[in-house]
């Protein structure tokens, strides 16, 4: 894969997550792609910054993926 397909997949899969994130009503205000690996010369591994959230936040993520694994 090249380069730009690295990048490109990795602002798929970050636009993928903001939006099953915000369907779950989650929303990470520092939710971003990690400047520095999506800068590096290789591209193979960016890294997606989960950022910081408000505790509501965390606890909401928790009782989300609470439901979800125990189905």
């Amino acid at each position: 894969m090249e380069k730009k397909d690295y990048l490109q997949d990795a602002e798929d899969a970050l636009a993928e997550l903001r939006s099953t994130l915000a369907r779950a009503g989650v929303t990470l205000p520092s939710l971003r792609l990690d400047l520095v690996s999506y800068a590096s010369g290789n591209g193979s591994r960016v890294l997606v910054e989960l950022g910081r959230c408000s505790v509501e936040t965390a606890r909401l993520m928790t009782a989300v993926l609470t439901e979800a694994t125990d189905r």
